[in-house]
């Protein structure tokens, strides 16, 4: 038997759903963010350990897992450190993780892309070529038209 050698950059990391794995649009699943699924798999290949962490329960959870393993996606575990995780154990529910990826933090959701070129510089594979931040756009926005042509 071979021994198995970890990837010492390996992070476990904590990703949310709705606005950042897809476009918001609780309760019903919206469409999948650009690079969502490719990446979060190249991630998986890179050694690193993924928890999907959503405000979704029950029914919309269910269903969240589903849409993510019909996209080839299965994580390590789902609102939880690790999958045999109690209730008990769980209290206050806060993960032990090194990073969370979700479009609610200070500035909001980076997109795929950039989130991939922090997390691997070296680049590689699986390296990023399309940079077009309009894609990652979270929320519909209703600029005037005014907004529209001066960026105000």
């Amino acid at each position: 038997m071979q021994p198995i050698f970890l990837n010492t950059n390996s992070k476990t990391i904590a990703i949310d759903f709705d606005g950042t794995i897809v476009e918001h649009d609780y309760p019903a699943i919206g469409k999948e963010m650009m690079f969502a699924f490719a990446t979060i798999k190249e991630l998986q290949k890179k050694g690193h350990k993924l928890i999907l962490f959503t405000y979704r329960t029950g029914a919309l959870l269910d269903e969240a897992v589903e849409y993510c393993k019909q996209h080839g996606v299965e994580f390590y575990a789902v609102n939880c450190n690790y999958p045999e995780e109690t209730i008990e154990e769980r209290l206050p529910r806060k993960l032990n993780v090194d990073i969370f990826i979700d479009d609610r933090n200070i500035g909001g959701f980076l997109g795929w892309s950039a989130i991939w070129q922090m997390l691997h510089p070296e680049g590689g594979d699986f390296d990023h070529v399309i940079k077009n931040p309009e894609a990652h756009n979270n929320y519909k926005t209703n600029k005037t038209l005014f907004q529209k042509l001066f960026g105000k």
